[in-house]
């Protein structure tokens, strides 16, 4: 199974730590495949700055080659945190910098690179929703994270992302089961080929428009929670990947028990995520005190 992650990336400051990690939806999700055993590449804009090497280095090291990416001249994406409670808190970013400010897009044969995986995953970060019918165009599955801001779930939004998603990824956490099947249904009725929702220690639920799947988060004990950064990222790259390996393609639909063990797979993902330092590891001192208390 090959993978891209396709769009933004970033690097989280924890604030109470005093370090930085490399991070992204895009970014996570292919190397969180790739931990799975797929082989995963990464497509974004990074910035000429100092973190823009920091980031590039951090995928590579984590086996995820970045061969096609474009550097761009701009500040990278920061965002800030704190854990409390061993859960993240967000305090502030920068907007995402230059890779999100002039995203990636598929020109100068980066469509054609594109089109060898099997599956391409991208975000409401990563800015790239004018480049989906093109990548709808070829023989792969589009995935696309539509988080949990409430902008993203509005019809003008669902109806740009939706007809061109094999698979719509959405945060529904607080949500009682039928109020968030309720969400799920909405994106497939607007074109999306499945709709899955994450919720926390709550079942996770994935709806194909006729059947409606739920499984268990997959529990793990406070003292060895490390932080909850990636945990939905792991869930939707464990979901893929079992998925994709049961046969599941844009012409050849799941069934009902590959749909529920690929929630298994995804809860599984995301307990042993939170065992990990940020999205995955490598992080180093925050070096400037200014950007640090920027927030």
């Amino acid at each position: 199974m090959r993978v891209l992650g396709f769009g933004d990336n970033i690097v989280d400051r924890f604030l109470d730590r005093g370090l930085e990690y490399p991070g992204g939806n895009a970014v996570n999700v292919a190397v969180y495949a790739r931990r799975l055993g797929a082989h995963a590449e990464y497509l974004g804009v990074l910035g000429d700055d100092q973190a823009g090497p920091f980031l590039r280095a951090s995928i590579e090291d984590a086996g995820v080659p970045t061969p096609r990416c474009v550097v761009r001249a701009g500040e990278s994406g920061v965002s800030s945190l704190r854990v409390i409670d061993g859960d993240r808190v967000f305090l502030g970013w920068n907007g995402g910098g230059v890779t999100v400010r002039e995203p990636i897009d598929l020109a100068d044969g980066r469509e054609e690179y594109a089109s060898t995986f099997d599956v391409v995953h991208s975000s409401v970060y990563s800015r790239t929703e004018e480049q989906l019918p093109r990548l709808r165009a070829h023989d792969l599955l589009v995935s696309f994270d539509l988080s949990s801001e409430a902008e993203f779930r509005q019809p003008r939004y669902l109806d740009r992302v939706a007809p061109y998603a094999d698979l719509v990824l959405l945060s529904c956490a607080g949500l009682a089961e039928d109020a968030a099947f309720a969400v799920l249904d909405d994106a497939v009725s607007r074109g999306a080929g499945l709709a899955l929702g994450t919720r926390g220690t709550d079942d996770a639920l994935v709806t194909d428009g006729r059947v409606h799947c739920s499984a268990p988060a997959e529990m793990i004990d406070d003292d060895v929670i490390v932080d909850t950064m990636g945990c939905g990222d792991a869930f939707v790259a464990g979901f893929l990947v079992d998925l994709h390996a049961s046969g599941w393609r844009r012409d050849s639909a799941a069934s009902e028990s590959a749909l529920h063990h690929a929630l298994q797979a995804g809860a599984r993902a995301a307990r042993d995520q939170c065992r990990v330092e940020g999205a995955f590891a490598r992080g180093r001192p925050i070096g400037d005190p200014v950007a640090a208390n920027m927030w």
